[in-house]
């Protein structure tokens, strides 16, 4: 008599191929429509399955965690990040933690260099007189932005993307700086032809882009605090495709409407989806919808990812990408 299929839950809908493979080899509840889960569907979900899919969007707190069933074993994370998962509670309950680490590497590098090039050369304030029909034609003076080339770029956080990041700066003649919570092998550096800051003052001071690359942890919360902001040049810009926590995001709008900074490319933000609305109202902001890992390959890839935990979970295995309490 065949084994008994896992039972396994998705929180959100996910690219038809992984879908389909989800169907072949477990027993999925795929979600319909493609709505966050409320908490009380979470709790709901997390009673009943083996194996729980979240997505960043899904919190997972201690008093979730409380009202899991017993027979729930796994969450397997769609997504690298996991600060949304209380993972000590999680183990506490003997409910193992897997994520989707390195598949969107490059994707979110590309969106760095595309947020850089949007601001620095006014892109978005372009695309707006084309699609307002009044654009009167060429003129020398007409948004004039600024050159990368030569540029300090600092990048805060130099992992897997911040050194994706930083060899597409090379490639654009840019002068790669950094920080990190440990230096980097020497021969990295040197190929990255990367210099290292100690001091996260001291490099944001100098540089005229910065780049925040770093995951949410309780030690980066305000990392760019209003008293690091300051010390940017005026004529900096900073860009941000990790998390929004990372940034005061009140402290960096009111710089940036006092000219105290000169521009931002924001991917993510500090209250999810809700933006502080006087962003919106800044010529010198470039703001897009958390897009930064959004590509059709990288999102099916995440999803081999959940299914190969999920997959050597079952056969009795550590799944691969399991996440360990004070590793994050």
């Amino acid at each position: 008599m065949p084994a008994q299929r896992l039972s396994v839950v998705v929180t959100r809908r996910l690219p038809e191929p992984v879908e389909t493979r989800l169907k072949e080899l477990f027993d999925v509840e795929l979600r319909d429509p493609d709505t966050p889960m409320t908490r009380e569907e979470l709790a709901d979900a997390m009673r009943r399955a083996d194996v729980l899919v979240p997505t960043i969007t899904d919190e997972i707190d201690a008093g979730l965690l409380g009202q899991a069933g017993e027979r729930l074993r796994l969450i397997a994370n769609y997504g690298a990040g996991v600060d949304h998962i209380d993972v000590t509670t999680a183990r506490q309950r003997g409910i193992l933690v897997s994520n989707t680490p390195g598949v969107l590497t490059e994707d979110t590098a590309d969106m760095t260099m595309a947020l850089i090039l949007s601001v620095t050369r006014r892109i978005p304030e372009g695309l707006a007189v084309m699609q307002r029909g009044d654009w009167p034609g060429w003129s020398p003076m007409a948004l004039l932005g600024g050159r990368i080339a030569g540029r300090r770029l600092g990048i805060l956080g130099m992992g897997r993307i911040g050194q994706a990041v930083a060899r597409r700066a090379q490639a654009f003649g840019m002068q790669v700086h950094y920080h990190n919570r440990k230096r980097l092998r020497a021969e990295i550096e040197d190929g990255l032809e990367a210099r290292y800051w100690e001091s996260l003052d001291q490099m944001v001071a100098r540089v005229d882009i910065l780049s925040i690359n770093c995951p949410h942890t309780p030690a980066t919360f305000h990392l760019m605090n209003a008293r690091r902001l300051k010390l940017m040049k005026p004529s900096a810009v900073i860009v941000n495709t990790s998390r929004g926590e990372v940034i005061d995001e009140n402290a960096l709008t009111r710089m940036l409407r006092g000219g105290e900074i000169a521009g931002a490319g924001l991917d993510v933000f500090e209250h999810g989806h809700e933006i502080n609305p006087r962003l919106r109202e800044l010529s010198n902001v470039v703001l897009l919808p958390h897009m930064g890992s959004a590509t059709l390959e990288g999102r099916i890839e995440m999803g081999e990812k959940v299914i190969l935990n999920i997959k050597t979970f079952e056969d009795g295995h550590r799944p691969p990408d399991q996440v360990v309490p004070g590793g994050l």
